[in-house]
């Protein structure tokens, strides 16, 4: 009897984790009371709600009117049921949320979308609320550049000389000696150099 009795426990445990987890399930009736229709902040709606994996999505509306597309995030944007996830058209239709993620739904009537009529939800892990998970920033990559200094370019100049009666020698050029003009001679040399010209004048004569 005891081991009988110990055989069925991990049964019993087995059964009542089950239950817990059925139990757990919570099914939405999207839009509440207003059902799926145009004119609703789905928005505020799906915002005040913890969905997760297990949980089911109800939604109602009138048969015929409205429709119930599973979409991309990209056609949910653009209000487009191009490439359907899923679809129905019952008039209620319940949608088991059985992956973690955000989900998307619009109504594929033209223009229905674009009156509100567009749901974009979060499904957390089992048991688990829904979270966003933030995007972290990354910073652009660069290739750093190495900064490059020049320098002025300056035409190199020749230096002169500076001196007492010289002249400036010209690169290339043999510099020559000047030699100072008779206005530059003293009183002096002006009395001898008449002097001898006297002399050389007379001795023409003789």
């Amino acid at each position: 009897m005891a081991s009988s009795s110990v055989s069925r426990l991990p049964l019993a445990v087995l059964l009542l984790v089950a239950c817990s987890s059925t139990a757990a399930a919570t099914s939405y009736t999207v839009g509440d009371g207003s059902g799926w229709t145009t004119g609703v902040d789905y928005t505020s709606w799906a915002s005040s709600k913890n969905f997760k994996v297990g949980d089911n999505l109800v939604f109602n509306y009138a048969k015929g009117l409205h429709t119930v597309v599973e979409v991309s995030a990209a056609e949910y944007m653009a209000c487009t049921a191009a490439n359907p996830l899923g679809s129905d058209n019952s008039g209620a239709t319940t949608v088991a949320l059985k992956t973690p993620g955000t989900h998307y739904f619009v109504c594929s009537i033209t223009g229905h979308c674009g009156a509100g009529m567009k749901l974009a939800m979060t499904v957390g892990g089992s048991n688990s609320p829904a979270t966003l998970t933030p995007t972290t920033p990354t910073t652009p990559y660069t290739t750093p550049t190495t900064p490059t200094t020049t320098t002025p370019y300056t035409t190199p100049t020749t230096p002169t000389c500076s001196g007492g009666g010289g002249t400036t020698a010209t690169p290339g050029m043999t510099p020559f000696m000047s030699y100072p003009s008779a206005a530059g001679l003293g009183s002096a040399a002006l009395a001898g150099f008449a002097l001898v010209w006297c002399v050389i004048v007379q001795l023409a004569l003789l």
